[in-house]
């Protein structure tokens, strides 16, 4: 069972930009807390705490509001243009035994053997969606890739999740792939695959050098 991170809200009576312009300036995070057939209800938190528990992975939270206390699940995160400060937060209420619907970061373990032999490892999906018992959230899914080689390719169906976690993205869908980088080519290889110059443009060269045509080949272009 995760780490479970303890936030105290305070109601925000007023909502709209202005607002949560005003709350972020007091050191707090606008958010809202929702689900359970229950009226959302718009409060903020302290920016500290809740970035310290983001950083620790912490999705799973007792959030005080009042004198009433819920168990939510931090299910969105806003950040600014800069990707660097938290401007709003989505807490959705859950109850310990009911299954949901998360994402969850890949964590790539190992070096994978095509890199030894001039290949590059290219991740094109960072994370997957999985479902699974709030209880039984994993702070991310391991992936060992030290047997991919040059061509090897791995699809989310093949990534091995941990029991009670079912897979919620398409199977198909490509995580890891393994190719052969391009050897740099020389210059004497890119003057090869150079096209020859026109013979228009090498006589003008020369004459441009004081090598032109002679007189008796000016003779014959005119005749």
């Amino acid at each position: 069972m995760e780490e479970e991170l303890f936030l105290k809200a305070e109601v925000r009576k007023q909502t709209g930009s202005k607002d949560a312009a005003r709350v972020r300036k007091q050191g707090r995070i606008p958010a809202v807390v929702y689900g359970h057939e229950k009226e959302p209800v718009a409060v903020s938190l302290d920016a500290h705490s809740l970035g310290k528990g983001v950083q620790r992975g912490q999705r799973l939270a007792n959030v005080q509001i009042g004198r009433m206390s819920e168990k939510v699940l931090v299910k969105d995160l806003q950040y600014d243009h800069l990707g660097k400060d938290i401007i709003h937060v989505d807490l959705m209420r859950v109850d310990v035994s009911e299954m949901v619907k998360v994402r969850v970061p890949i964590e790539l373990k190992g070096t994978a053997k095509g890199t030894h032999e001039g290949g590059i490892l290219e991740e094109h999906v960072d994370h997957l969606e999985v479902e699974c018992k709030v209880t039984d959230i994993p702070d991310c899914i391991v992936v060992s890739v030290k047997d991919i080689d040059i061509g090897d390719s791995l699809h989310a169906g093949e990534i091995e999740l941990l029991d009670g976690v079912k897979l919620v993205s398409d199977p198909s869908m490509l995580m890891i792939a393994c190719s052969l980088v391009a050897a740099a080519k020389t210059t004497e290889e890119l003057e090869e695959e150079a096209p020859a110059a026109p013979e228009v443009i090498a006589e003008a060269k020369k004459a441009e050098e004081g090598e032109g045509p002679s007189e008796g080949e000016q003779e014959k272009r005119k005749t």
